[in-house]
């Protein structure tokens, strides 16, 4: 809970507020980046809501925050209608979970709805809000876990939705060592006809990312959308396993058409599939560069 006296005084004076515990994920300045924006190494609030829905989204933002660091000055009496919007429809049966948590660094999930059975790709916070939702969406068959660090609750919603847990072996650690079913190798795996896992070590020895319908790609710390670089980035800073491998992985996963971009961290990317795979090979070329 976001603590008034706690408030940074880059905010503007108003309802909104970020208070010293963010911890720069960047989860609230691209949920609504109309309000907050990253001010010396923190987040604040540059512009308060005028509108219903920069109200609505700066709400969202909130609830998402994984350390609680944004709060309101007067008590909310619309939160339950924030709540209520989250999961948010992306587009077809994609929806981004929000509900960020603490232990995967504000790390994203989303939802994949299906009739075979819902799929959770990586772990929000386990909240009842979230849980609830899920629920009404027909709970969860799967819960797709793309790599060691975005796991937080994954044992709350397998105790709670008995959902199967998949993670590859070469991430498994004593947390995920019951997880129920366990990936090898380098081979992509086809989990069902909508959903293949392609293996891409780089950024961990086990990460692998999801492909849904040939459209969405589930990409973890993979692959994501820099905003300050206008291109689709690896992050180097943080490899934990091996640069050459991972851009191995990169150039085996553009041999891949897919129109979405969906990261744990860092910001997703849509474009049509000619624009997707052109910014596939830029970012080939800046990694090899690099």
């Amino acid at each position: 809970m976001a603590h008034l006296d706690q408030k940074r005084s880059e905010n503007i004076t108003g309802d909104f507020y970020v208070d010293s515990t963010c911890i720069d994920c960047d989860t609230c300045r691209w949920v609504a980046p109309q309000v907050f924006s990253r001010m010396g190494e923190q987040s604040a609030v540059y512009h308060q809501p005028e509108t219903d829905t920069e109200r609505l989204t700066a709400l969202q933002a909130l609830l998402s925050c994984p350390t609680a660091s944004i709060g309101t000055v007067d008590k909310p009496k619309d939160i339950k209608l924030a709540q209520s919007s989250l999961p948010i429809l992306l587009e077809d049966n994609v929806y981004y979970c929000g509900y960020h948590s603490e232990k995967s660094f504000g790390g994203a999930s989303y939802l994949i709805v299906r009739p075979e059975g819902n799929v959770l790709v990586d772990s929000p916070r386990f909240t009842p809000s979230i849980v609830k939702q899920i629920e009404a969406l027909g709970g969860l068959k799967y819960m797709y876990l793309t790599h060691r660090d975005d796991v937080a609750d994954h044992r709350k919603y397998r105790e709670h939705f008995g959902c199967d847990r998949i993670l590859h072996q070469d991430d498994i650690s004593n947390d995920t060592i019951d997880v129920e079913i366990q990936l090898s190798g380098t081979e992509p795996i086809q989990l069902d006809w909508d959903l293949l896992i392609i293996p891409v070590p780089g950024h961990s020895k086990g990460h692998t990312v999801l492909l849904s319908q040939n459209k969405f790609l589930f990409a973890g710390d993979h692959l994501a959308w820099s905003d300050s670089l206008q291109q689709l980035i690896a992050f180097r800073r943080y490899c934990w396993y091996s640069w050459t491998e991972l851009v191995k992985s990169m150039h085996h996963l553009a041999t891949y058409s897919f129109e979405w971009v969906l990261p744990g961290h860092g910001r997703r990317y849509h474009a049509d599939r000619k624009t997707m795979q052109q910014k596939i090979q830029e970012c080939l070329a800046w990694m090899e560069a690099n």
